[in-house]
Parts: structure tokens; sequence; C-alpha cells
């Protein structure tokens, strides 16, 4: 139990770092948002901003880089941040409703997500599952929406084949290694499913372009903390659909509600050195527009150019853009992210406009995601029955299968 009489007057004896802490993280961010506020006065052009970033970047991590967006936002935007104003305004969510239906009328989206059974050591045989959820909405009443599922059972083959992947194969670090391969074949299962939704959709080049949405980043940082060929899998996954998403030219974007990168932050004291920004980790990019986005307000685009993982991103490396749009009036920007090549578009301001009436079905979040989530999620009850299936399979097949006594217990129990 938590002895909560003693929790008052241990937080109280924290009261002053607690405070001394805030002070400084609120003089650090204020002190960054200035800087944001500067740099159209102090790099009126792309080609100065560029020029400044190309001195530092043989010194380490840069950030991000611009793209032509910036100059155009400095040609037709008084505003002193880089922001792309939505310019809407909806007395009550009806009316938004009716906004939403409009724009996204004619207009497929399209969204994947994915979900996994992980080996379990208390099984005699080892055996895995993951699966891809897709579900596409044509927003068409002549058209029917699809949901659909793609399902891949990991064996023995799959799974005891962990060599090089993680050093030391001790027992437990060969069960680490067959749930981090499960994780990776769930990625992969992902990417491929959406890409190869959109070569199908190249094939019918008279409708209107769709957007593809994708629930997570196309930057795969945390892959740096993985082995080399699991970093691999990573890597190649997705820089395959970022290159199918450019040869079939459908808009791709990934969304990620709540971000903790840092591109924008470490551009900002790269170019602005004589402020001396801290390195405070607690300042990340969403946190940098305070009050300034209003619902459906986006950021222009920029280029990231963080380094790590995307150095080994090859021709895709400086490939990836990205932008803070916010989708809820209580809460930080979300982030998004998108091939090059779409941040270039004319199609962009289209895409994100299909984006925010997503929101408005969604209420605050992508309905194509959320639902493509519900479609892949696998309960408890889901797993239960997958083993059932597979103890039957194992009997039709001649496998000696058992299952721990303290697996059988909690299976009762719970």
């Amino acid at each position: 139990m938590l002895y909560t009489h003693l929790v008052a007057p241990a937080l109280e004896s924290k009261r002053a770092s607690f405070t001394r802490q805030e002070d400084a993280f609120g003089e650090a961010l204020a002190n960054y948002r200035a800087a944001l506020a500067e740099l159209r006065m102090r790099y009126p052009t792309r080609a100065a901003l560029e020029a400044q970033l190309a001195k530092q970047e043989e010194h380490g991590s840069i950030g991000a880089r611009p793209v032509a967006a910036y100059d155009a936002w400095l040609a037709s935007s008084s505003d002193a941040l880089p922001l792309s104003r939505f310019g809407q305004a909806f007395a009550h969510h009806e009316a938004a409703r009716e906004w939403a239906e409009r724009v996204i009328t004619g207009i497929t989206t399209v969204a994947v997500d994915g979900s996994q059974i992980l080996p379990w050591r208390e099984v005699s045989i080892p055996v895995g599952l993951v699966q891809a959820a897709i579900f596409a909405n044509p927003h068409d009443p002549k058209q029917a929406y699809v949901k659909d599922a793609r399902v891949e059972v990991l064996g023995p083959d799959d799974l005891v084949a962990t060599a090089g992947m993680i050093p030391d194969e001790t027992e437990l670090n060969a069960q680490l290694a067959a749930e981090e391969l499960v994780n990776l074949r769930r990625f992969e299962l992902e990417a491929r499913t959406l890409g190869e939704w959109m070569q199908a959709w190249h094939q019918s080049p008279d409708a209107p372009p769709p957007l593809a949405l994708l629930d997570g980043s196309l930057i795969v940082s945390f892959a740096l903390r993985k082995e080399s060929p699991l970093r691999s899998a990573y890597i190649a996954a997705v820089t395959r659909l970022l290159e199918t998403s450019e040869q079939t030219r459908v808009p791709l974007i990934a969304y990620i509600d709540t971000s903790f990168a840092r591109d924008l932050a470490t551009m900002l004291c790269v170019v602005f050195p004589e402020r001396a920004l801290p390195n405070e980790r607690r300042i990340h990019d969403a946190l940098l527009w305070g009050d300034a986005l209003g619902w459906g307000d986006a950021c222009i685009p920029f280029l990231s150019a963080r380094g790590d993982v995307l150095s080994e991103y090859g021709s895709q490396r400086g490939s990836i853009a990205f932008a803070y749009l916010r989708a809820a009036a209580d809460r930080p920007p979300a982030r998004l992210e998108m091939p090059r090549w779409l941040a270039e578009s004319d199609l962009l301001p289209r895409m994100l406009d299909v984006l925010r009436a997503e929101l408005v079905a969604g209420n605050g979040y992508p309905y194509a995601i959320e639902t493509a989530d519900a479609v892949a999620v696998i309960t408890t009850e889901d797993r239960a029955r997958f083993y059932q299936m597979f103890q039957h399979f194992a009997e039709d097949a001649g496998l000696p299968l058992t299952f721990s006594r303290k697996l059988l217990s909690k299976t009762r129990r719970r």
C-alpha cells in the first residue's frame, strides 16, 4: 500500500527543487520561442538560412533545414512565426462536420495499423503472430469502405534463428530476440501492406489523389538501440515505403500525436549561437509554438536533418519533411512527417485539409487511424483463442505441445 500520510511531507520537502526547475525551464523555453520569432528577421531568405546551417553541418547535427515553403512564407505572410494559417472558424461542431464533409467527399483516406502475439516461454513450441489491418474509406456513398487484415504466423524457423540479433544468446536473450523479431515483422507487415495499397491505387490514374496515413514516425530513431540486423531491417521497411510514395505519387503522412522530437530546437541552437540556448531535453519542437497555433493551423514544413538514424537511410537520407499541426485546442500540436516530394508539392495544402477533416470526424484524432487500430487490435480473449487453435493444429499435426502449469493456472483464473 502507499503510505499517503507520508507522501505529502515528502513532496513538500521537494517544493523548492520543483519550483527552481520549472522557473529555469520556463526561462529556457521563452528564449527558444524568442529565437523562433526572430528567424525571419535574421534569415530573410531560405538561402541565408541554408548558408548558416552549412557552416555548422560538419560539426554535428543541425536538426532541420528549410524547403521552398520558407521563401513562400516570407513573401506571403506577415506572421513572425513560420506558420500556415488554416483560415477557418466554426461556430459549433456541426459546422465543422459540414466543412469536413465538403472537403473529404470523393477523397480516399487509408490507414494501416498492426498488432501481434508474442511467443510465450511457457509453451513448448515457439509460435507468434502478427497482423496488419487496413481501413480505406472512399468517402463516396456509391463505394463501400474496406476493412481488411493480413496475418502471418511466425514459427520455430522464424523465432529460434536469432543468431547475430542479440549477442550472448542465453535463454533470456533468446526470448528477447524472439520478441524483437515479432515486433519487427509487425512493422514490416504494416509498411508492406500500406505500400502495396499505394501501388494498387497507382493503377487508377484518373482518381483524385488519396491520403495514406501512418500511425507513428517515418524516422525510426528507436532502431538505433537495436542490433545491426534489426536496425537495417526497420530502415529498409520505411525507406521502401518512402520510395513507393514517391514513385506512385500517393501522398503519405505519418501522424505522431505526442512528439518529443527536437529538430527545430536543434536548428535554433545552431543558427543563433550567440543566444547560447540550453540543451534542455524537456524543450521539444511541439512546445515552441505556445498559443500561436489555433486549431487547424500548421507550421511550414522543414526537412529533418537530425543525423542519427537518418544517416543510414541511403538515398532517402534527406527526404523526410515534418510540420506541426494543432489537432486539439488543449494539446500541444501533433507532428506530421511526410516525404520531401509532398512537402514541396502543390498537393500539400489539399492533403492538410483532408487531414483536418479526418480530425473533425475523429474528435481530435484521425478517424482513419483510429478505425484501423480498432480493426487491428488483438484482445486477451483473442490470444487465448489463438493458442486454442494452435493446440488443435498441433494435435492434428502430431506435434508434442505442452503448456506450463503456471500458464494453465493463469488462464483459468483470468
